[in-house]
């Protein structure tokens, strides 16, 4: 996998839309366990990746490095070769000081060659740290959409096991309600009702003939009186 994809897919994952995902899932506690599973396979691919593009970043640097220090030493031996030359000429020795002239142009040629390998590296390692530095960005915001994801995930997990428990308490609800038992206590209370008017009714019947039996004997007196006071009239008493 070449480095420019794998910044394409950690940068595409990176700016994912999750709610949207979300929205056109079927079953989205599915779907959110596999982007999980996607990102966190992507996250340790892409990490493989960062590390090895910062390890091929940083042998650019020390190589760069390198040759920095290395132009700067060889220099410094053009200098030291060029002032011995200057001093075995002014000592008159000539053919001497040819040599280290001469010693000092190779040192000014390999100081040129290092300074020119620097320069030359230096485009690939500032293009080189660009890309490691949006991969470590990209990583970054993978490690954060993972984290969303879990949330995301927990949060539907809990709402479907809240909504189930919601579901089953007004189901019970209902069956409560088609077994109440309070509607047969009312149907027991309408028949003691009944049965206590039933024995009203009986005690008003068993008053009203109670009554009436009395009338008939303040009756039954009167007749008395009157057959009495006639056998007197007629006795001439």
């Amino acid at each position: 996998m070449t480095k420019q994809t794998i910044l394409g897919r950690v940068t595409q994952l990176a700016k994912a839309n999750i709610n949207a995902l979300l929205d056109q899932a079927e079953d989205p506690q599915k779907m959110l366990d596999q982007l999980i599973r996607d990102y966190t396979n992507n996250i340790a691919e892409a990490e493989q990746a960062v590390a090895a593009t910062i390890g091929n970043l940083r042998l650019m640097e020390q190589d760069h490095t390198e040759d920095v220090e290395a132009a700067a030493e060889w220099g410094g031996k053009a200098l030291a070769a060029s002032r011995k030359a200057d001093e075995l000429r002014g000592a008159g020795s000539a053919v001497e000081a040819d040599k280290f002239d001469n010693l000092a142009k190779v040192a000014l040629g390999r100081q040129l060659q290092s300074e020119q390998e620097a320069k030359t590296a230096e485009p690939t390692i500032a293009s080189q740290t660009e890309v490691v530095d949006k991969l470590k960005t990209g990583l970054d915001q993978m490690k954060g959409k993972l984290s969303e994801l879990k949330a995301k995930r927990d949060e539907l997990v809990a709402r479907s096991k809240s909504a189930q428990a919601q579901n089953q308490m007004m189901d019970a609800v209902k069956n409560i309600d088609v077994l109440d038992p309070t509607s047969e206590l009312s149907r027991f209370e309408d028949k003691v009702r009944r049965e206590e008017a039933k024995a009203l009714g009986k005690q008003e019947l068993a008053a009203s003939s109670l009554d009436a039996q009395f009338e008939q004997l303040d009756s039954l007196g009167d007749s008395a009186e009157i057959e009495a006071r006639l056998a007197a009239l007629k006795t001439g008493a």
